[in-house]
């Protein structure tokens, strides 16, 4: 047996959430997922932490258009706590200032502040180990979990159905429909696919008989570590110039350290290595005086990026219908209010708004 909906996406972390929000005001909308739980992959390994100078020059635009959102978030948002102030310190040893000069240009609100300053603000800086430090002040931690759950929400409050365990196996266009069959059984028909599968996103086009745009999933680790007697809880997210590590405040009395790794992988429910997390831990030791005496927890999880590193939003032009929505990296989160909407202009062909000046540039059948 079939049922049908007006458009059917595949992946139900932030980004497949966040499209079915805004798709389901005016479509019956399918959400599918392949785990027992949404988000169980990139979304629920997120750092958490919105930066408006993070990614590519496409990402920074809807990490902008998104401050909003967060500030002023929806009264049914779940949370007091959606956005939490926490500035962002960057350490440029010798060979990095030419990293923060390229920071500072891009002229989105980090200011160069001596070392003085930056020794203030994060006390276990040791001396000699960076030349210059610039602070970003605007940033802040995200409640990850009360987001997606908010649009899960009102994607189920408009009649979308959050379909667990059902992992695409079959995907075909017949008759002008796409005809979707899960794991479970289940046959799916929609006009429309929306390909949000992250890391398996490419999997995905494979099965509806389309050509792989290179996506690249790669691993990123991350530990968390005791560094008392040090009180973190208000320091900002500490990171090199090229980010090579950072440490952010964790629960309020940890740390979170990671080696910005990013290994190329394949799609799949990716572990951490010991190696990686060493290498993190050893690269703050040279920046901070914080002595680790052991790791209580270590987790990895995948950001998925296209060969030129930027967005992937729009149809594939060598069949009606199909729709990629992929490539965030590690960007997914604080873009998802605006991307979600730019997504939801583009499948309904309205007008984008600011965001449409993107469009061009982030056109999946460029790698074609």
């Amino acid at each position: 047996m079939s049922e049908q909906f007006d458009v059917a996406v595949i992946g139900a972390g932030m980004v497949g959430a966040s499209v079915s929000a805004r798709l389901g005001a005016t479509h019956k909308v399918a959400l599918l997922e392949m785990e027992a739980q949404a988000g169980f992959h990139t979304t629920g390994r997120s750092a958490a932490i919105w930066i408006r100078n993070y990614g590519p020059p496409d990402v920074r635009v809807l990490t902008g258009l998104s401050y909003d959102f967060y500030q002023n978030p929806p009264e049914d948002i779940g949370t007091d706590r959606l956005a939490v102030g926490r500035r962002v310190l960057y350490l440029a040893p010798a060979a990095q200032t030419g990293a923060l000069d390229a920071l500072i240009a891009q002229d989105l609100g980090i200011e160069e502040i001596s070392m003085a300053r930056a020794k203030e603000i994060c006390p276990a800086i040791i001396d000699g180990y960076a030349m210059r430090a610039g602070l970003e002040s605007d940033g802040f931690d995200m409640d990850v979990a009360a987001l997606h759950q908010f649009f899960l929400r009102r994607m189920r409050a408009a009649g979308g159905q959050l379909m667990l365990r059902h992992k695409a196996g079959r995907i075909e266009r017949k008759n002008g429909v796409w005809e979707v069959e899960t794991s479970s059984g289940a046959v799916i028909t929609a006009p429309v696919v929306v390909n949000a599968a992250g890391a398996w996103g490419d999997e995905v086009a494979r099965i509806a008989g389309l050509q792989p745009i290179g996506l690249v999933p790669c691993r990123r680790t991350a530990a968390i570590i005791d560094p008392a007697p040090w009180d973190v809880e208000h320091w900002p997210l500490v990171q090199s110039a090229a980010h090579d590590w950072y440490i952010r405040p964790e629960a309020r009395a940890k740390l979170m350290v990671t080696p910005c790794d990013e290994t190329p992988d394949v799609p799949h429910d990716v572990q951490p290595e010991e190696l990686d997390v060493a290498i993190g831990i050893d690269r703050m030791q040279q920046a901070l005086d914080i002595n680790v005496r052991r790791v209580e927890h270590s987790w990895a999880g995948l950001r998925t990026f296209t060969p030129d590193r930027s967005l992937a939003f729009g149809w594939d032009n060598a069949v009606p219908g199909f729709f990629w929505c992929v490539g965030q990296g590690g960007y997914g989160i604080q873009t998802a209010p605006a991307a979600s909407v730019l997504v939801a202009a583009m499948v309904k062909g309205e007008d984008p708004g600011p965001a449409g000046r993107i469009i061009p540039k982030i056109n999946p059948m460029r790698f074609r």
